[in-house]
């Protein structure tokens, strides 16, 4: 960083097993959120379970690869040197399902990496000016959008309790007489039947209750992982508490297990190790306004590691400087970039982990380093990725409502920044933006008569109130040349 880097605190050499230990209360912190969205992208994909635990085994990999280095650095241009723990950026998650929703299996997976390489090759190009974007995301733009971020990602934990609203967990399902009719005169050789033998009340939509959704033992799994996540909050401090949602998840997984809602067929058979290779996929497919996409959520992301950055530069007594900056966000982009190749997903400074430091005075960027190492080990581990994949939804389910709740509230924290009692049009950027966010969530298909070329910058709720919050505040409020209120928010942004 400068010629007095080895006298700071980021610089402090610890003996190895306190090194060890404490890289390894890193990983614990970020774990439970480290693995979800591979999970929630993997699932949304349609990818059959052996491939969701390879993305789960690509993500720890990628996590404590891009962690290296981001805390160690590589060369001048890479890392900014700081105690900084990377993961995949929740905020990437929204566009994700868009993209895999429409174009489900193995090539939609091809356009998923293709779009997320190209927005690491953007981010790479961009990094060094993000910074100046600051004065365009002040609190009330940037906790609108990460209020809308765990908004949206609410209904992924809903759904993981209670059910899809498709498939085999759908509220409804086809009567299976009706099905069974339909498959018989379908037959090749069938002639059609009598009209008398046709079913009484013939219905192919879903009318029938599914016994699957909403099943009560499974959402009262899913609601003792969310009582152990609060008794934990509630009664612990320091440590515990920051690990308190992977111990619900622990708590819920013993339970399925011993009901019979867990099996570990799929961890037998996983191998003890194996190489993360890239394009498992096969080669990427980049189409420009998919990349369009995710480069727009590459600079939300930055926004927020240009937060988290001074603010850990504050935390550790080190100076950080706009080539400093660079250097991180540059990361960011870099390790975009080989997520899409390693087949996973954006990258991001994990902000927990950023609260860690504040609670244990560790200031040594080496915690992170070995943090980093232990990843790295994790994610050639398959066994571990094919029991994480293992977990019932319904385990997740109760972890979800308090991981995506807490990013709601992390978005109404920063909102409590905002002046809303002399400056009402600050209302209004807040109310019309999260009602453009909300529009893909209510009414899905609302784009059916859109050209189809503008449907993957349309069909995410976060891109949307991305653009509507930072246009309105601009039309409102003008960009101002303080940048003061801006970075303060986007250190509060837990997203």
């Amino acid at each position: 960083m400068s010629e007095v880097a080895a006298a700071l605190p980021v610089d402090e050499a610890l003996p190895a097993p306190k090194l060890f230990a404490l890289g390894l209360q890193h990983v614990l912190v970020m774990y439970a959120g480290a693995v979800a969205v591979p999970l929630i992208v993997g699932r949304a994909l349609k990818l059959a379970p052996e491939d969701v635990a390879l993305l789960i085994s690509a993500d720890l990999f990628c996590c404590g690869l891009v962690t290296l280095i981001q805390s160690f650095g590589l060369t001048r241009w890479f890392g900014i040197q700081l105690p900084v723990m990377m993961g995949v950026t929740f905020a990437s998650v929204s566009p994700m399902l868009a993209i895999a929703g429409a174009n489900p299996g193995v090539q939609g997976a091809q356009l998923l990496f293709g779009s997320i390489i190209g927005a690491g090759i953007v981010a790479l190009i961009i990094a060094p000016g993000i910074s100046r974007l600051l004065r365009y995301f002040p609190p009330v733009v940037t906790g609108t959008i990460i209020a809308v971020i765990g908004i949206t990602l609410m209904r992924v934990g809903i759904n993981w309790i209670f059910g899809n609203p498709v498939g085999p967990t759908a509220p409804s399902l086809v009567d299976p007489a009706h099905s069974q009719w339909l498959a018989a005169i379908g037959a090749p050789g069938s002639g059609l039947p009598p009209v008398l033998t046709i079913p009484k009340g013939l219905a192919l939509l879903p009318t029938l209750p599914n016994p699957k959704y909403a099943d009560l033992a499974g959402a009262g799994i899913a609601g003792l992982v969310l009582v152990v996540i609060l008794l934990v909050n509630k009664f612990s401090r320091g440590f515990l508490a920051n690990v308190s949602v992977l111990l619900g998840i622990v708590v819920g997984a013993v339970v399925a297990a011993a009901t019979g809602l867990m099996n570990f067929d799929k961890v037998g058979k996983a191998g003890w190790f194996e190489l993360v290779l890239p394009f498992h996929f096969g080669m990427p497919l980049f189409d420009p306004l998919l990349i369009l996409t995710m480069s727009l959520v590459m600079i939300v992301v930055m926004i927020e590691s240009t937060g988290m950055f001074l603010a850990l530069g504050e935390m550790t007594g080190t100076p950080v400087s706009r080539a400093d900056l660079a250097r991180g966000l540059r990361t960011d982009g870099l390790g975009t970039l080989i997520g899409g190749i390693f087949n996973t997903f954006p990258y991001t400074s994990f902000s927990q982990n950023v609260g860690l430091v504040a609670v244990t005075g560790v200031r040594s960027r080496f915690v992170c380093v070995a943090g980093g190492a232990i990843l790295v080990v994790l994610g050639l581990l398959p066994k571990l990725a094919a029991l994480v994949e293992s977990l019932p939804t319904v385990v997740l389910g109760g972890a979800g409502l308090v991981m995506f709740g807490m990013i709601v509230a992390t978005g109404v924290r920063i909102l409590g920044q905002v002046d809303f009692k002399t400056n009402r049009n600050n209302a209004l950027v807040v109310a019309v933006s999260v009602g453009f966010g909300l529009i893909p969530l209510i009414a899905p298909n609302f784009k059916q008569w859109m050209p189809h070329a503008l449907h993957p910058l349309i069909e995410s709720g976060i891109l949307l109130t991305s653009v509507a919050a930072v246009l309105l505040n601009l039309f409102f409020n003008g960009a101002s040349a303080d940048e003061s209120h801006a970075v303060q928010a986007a250190k509060e942004a837990e997203a």
